[in-house]
């Protein structure tokens, strides 16, 4: 860690080479140098050094070079000021009357006369003891900002139809840096169980770039969105008296979204992703509305922001203006305390201060891809879920269907060793029948001629497989955009530079949720046609539609034809957008990646998939009641008493709807997985002691003999039989 900075300064004397001159950020101090008497010979000299805020006195002799000057006068500091963190060593030496760089090699008295003053930039070590204050520092910081916040749990409703929703104070408090934000973390922002608060690294960052970028506005050079017009506009100079009113009317003009507005709480998330972003200290925000724009979030004040208006270059502009439309008290805004309501109203009855923007906080604000990240990584997490929990359904319906566990084998799926197949057979050994996990259901028909399942039952975990990899794939690519510098242009204050590139470009995060939707839709596909199975009495052996008294009752005949309807629309929604793009802005944008609604339909597809899985699930459930007395294996059967905790037996029709909707909502908060998680360690851990623990060796074609007796033996078995 360094502290202060200089400028980059070439050597005094130019020897007609063009010398860059590359250091770290030292501590530094200047100096006035004493008119001297003509040079008189000496055999000693003292040196006035100045090292970070302190002065030293340093003999030397002329003899002696710069380098070994520099060296005793960071020794002779660190034995004065033992308390001050210097590292040994020092990276440079400054004369303080043209900030002439020194070298290291020279003799003192070739560079230097008697009683001059100079700089010596030396590191500093920051201590275990500093580190540790800070960390403290930091933590008293977030218990004063959880403190601060209305503990009252508030029960509220959204605008436009939404669900109530209670409120209770966070829990959890996320420290933003700009590097390690996760989607998980955008989750829990989403249902409002944290707080947020800028790391202390940020804000120096944050603090470093904006002092930069103040001195190039005051200097008034061309540089892109902050002294000159926007996209087609670029080659027009704005005047210094109307720089920050550009950036005022950058954010009134691209607020022209359409359609409705995201939930708050989704809304939410793309204010945190977007302070997150800002807290990498590349786009040039001031540190005061940074903490104005957190100072909302922890008080779940949101704008306004409709779904639709973005192509996804540039950055996501238009959802991106309208977020930052509320921020500066204009436009509409929602808050616990207010609903929906003018912002200025909205930010002054939470005690709130709108931003006030200056050089390049406009474009700061709206330039970037969060809009689709964010919905991006909200999917990706229900995506997660979901596929684990389509394993665990699959399961169940392969054991109502009396289905075989030999395609499961181990062997079969070494040999073809994609991580993601390999983890879907390992769990569906575990929750089916087994020795160490047994089902009556499967030992009721141990001795069918059955040879093997449709492929919907055999080919779950190639098919669920290369879900579970697609899923890993995109969530690589999401986390990586979510604490990527997405502005244009970037600022680098290390090296005193803005740079116009292209990282706004929304086709890493399209690209990967387009995929994402193309996988996820195969799970309702697959799940679809285990239902189909399930009802049609020729496939299951199950009465026809799961009734007991079909003809007056329709049991699930419409719940199949939900799901394929379901199914047949996912079909369309996964079509690529990203494969399309207009040109905008007079053809200056003329690729863009159409980002925005990869994001809004892979979430519709996940949607449908819940749904699909959850009519799967009840149907499985009501496959069971014509089964019984007989019982599942102990974890699914955990899945069955759960589901019947919302949704009865389907002894004659009656109205569902609430009870489809019960299930997906247990899908959703993930309780499937939950139930069968602490049995599938077990087993999983089982497997890994015995690698035969889970396996069937029976010598039928469904692979479901316990009974020895049934099983021939050969001749090695009697005389291992025999020694016993």
């Amino acid at each position: 860690m360094t502290i202060d900075s200089r400028k980059k300064v070439q050597p005094e004397e130019d020897d007609g080479e063009d010398v860059t001159i590359k250091h770290c950020p030292p501590i530094f101090a200047s100096f006035e140098i004493q008119q001297s008497l003509p040079t008189v010979v000496c055999d000693k000299m003292r040196l006035q050094v100045q090292i970070g805020t302190e002065c030293l006195v340093v003999p030397c002799k002329p003899e002696d070079t710069v380098h070994s000057v520099a060296r005793k006068s960071v020794e002779k500091l660190r034995r004065l000021r033992p308390k001050l963190p210097l590292a040994d060593n020092y990276f440079e030496v400054r004369r303080t009357i043209g900030n002439s760089l020194l070298d290291p090699e020279d003799l003192v008295s070739d560079v230097l006369k008697d009683s001059d003053f100079i700089i010596v930039a030396a590191n500093v070590e920051e201590t275990e003891d500093a580190k540790e204050a800070k960390k403290q520092e930091e933590i008293d910081n977030a218990r004063a900002e959880l403190d601060r916040i209305d503990n009252r749990r508030r029960k509220v409703s959204f605008a436009d139809a939404l669900a109530p929703m209670v409120l209770a104070p966070p829990t959890k408090l996320i420290i933003l840096d700009g590097n390690s934000l996760l989607p998980e973390d955008l989750v829990r922002c989403e249902k409002g169980e944290c707080a947020i608060q800028l790391s202390m690294e940020a804000e120096v960052k944050i603090k470093k770039a904006r002092t930069f970028l103040e001195k190039i506005a005051s200097e008034h050079r061309p540089v892109y969105g902050i002294t000159t017009g926007f996209g087609t506009f670029s080659n027009v100079t704005i005047p210094p008296e109307k720089i920050k009113k550009l950036q005022l009317n950058l954010i009134r003009s691209h607020a022209t979204g359409y359609g409705e507005p995201l939930a708050p709480n989704r809304a939410r998330m793309l204010l945190a992703l977007r302070i997150n972003i800002l807290a990498k200290g590349h786009s040039g925000i001031s540190v005061e509305n940074i903490k104005k724009m957190i100072a909302a979030f922890n008080a779940f004040c949101v704008s306004y922001v409709p779904q639709q208006g973005t192509v996804g270059c540039s950055g996501d502009l238009c959802p991106l203006a309208h977020l930052a439309l509320g921020l500066l008290g204009e436009g509409k805004m929602w808050s616990p305390n207010t609903g929906w309501g003018p912002a200025d109203a909205v930010l002054k009855k939470n005690n709130l201060e709108p931003l006030v923007l200056g050089p390049k906080e406009g474009l700061a604000l709206i330039n970037g891809t969060q809009m689709v990240t964010a919905l991006g990584a909200f999917t990706l997490e229900r995506a997660h879920n979901i596929a684990r929990q389509a394993d665990v359904i699959a399961a169940l319906s392969l054991d109502v269907l009396k289905g075989t566990t030999r395609a499961y084998d181990p062997d079969i799926h070494r040999i073809r060793p994609h991580r993601g197949q390999n983890l879907s057979a390992l769990r569906l050994r575990a929750l089916l029948h087994s020795e160490a996990n047994p089902s009556q259901i499967a030992e009721s028909h141990r001795n069918c001629s059955k040879v093997q399942d449709a492929y919907t039952l055999r080919c779950v975990p190639q098919v669920h497989g290369v879900i579970h990899d697609t899923i890993e794939f995109v969530r690589e690519i999401i986390t990586t955009e979510m604490n990527s510098a997405t502005d244009n242009p970037l600022v680098f204050a290390d090296r005193e530079e803005i740079i116009s590139g292209g990282n706004f470009h929304g086709e890493y995060p399209a690209k990967a949720l387009d995929y994402l939707a193309i996988a996820v839709a195969e799970l309702a596909q697959m799940s679809e046609r285990r239902l189909e199975r399930l009802v049609n009495k020729e496939l299951s052996g199950l009465p026809t539609f799961l009734t007991p008294d079909g003809g007056l009752n329709s049991g699930f005949m419409t719940v199949q034809l939900c799901a394929a309807s379901l199914v047949s629309e996912n079909k369309v929604l996964c079509h690529p957008s990203s494969v399309d793009s207009i040109p905008t802005s007079c053809n200056q944008e003329d690729h863009v990646s159409m980002g925005g609604f990869s994001a809004r339909k892979a979430l519709t597809v996940v949607e449908h998939v819940e749904a699909v899985l959850a009519m799967e699930l009840l149907a499985a459930c009501q496959g069971i009641e014509f089964l019984k007395p007989l019982m599942s294996t102990a974890p699914l059967h955990k899945v069955y008493t759960l589901v019947r905790s919302v949704a009865p037996p389907l002894n004659e029709d009656r109205y569902m709807k609430p009870e489809i909707d019960a299930v997906v909502e247990m899908i959703r908060e993930n309780k499937i997985w939950e139930t069968v998680l602490p049995h599938l360690e077990t087993l999983e851990a089982m497997e890994e002691l015995d690698p035969d623990a889970l396996r069937q060796f029976a010598k039928t074609p469904t692979g479901i003999v316990q009974d020895r007796s049934l099983i021939p033996i050969t001749d090695s078995e009697e005389e291992e039989e025999g020694d016993d």
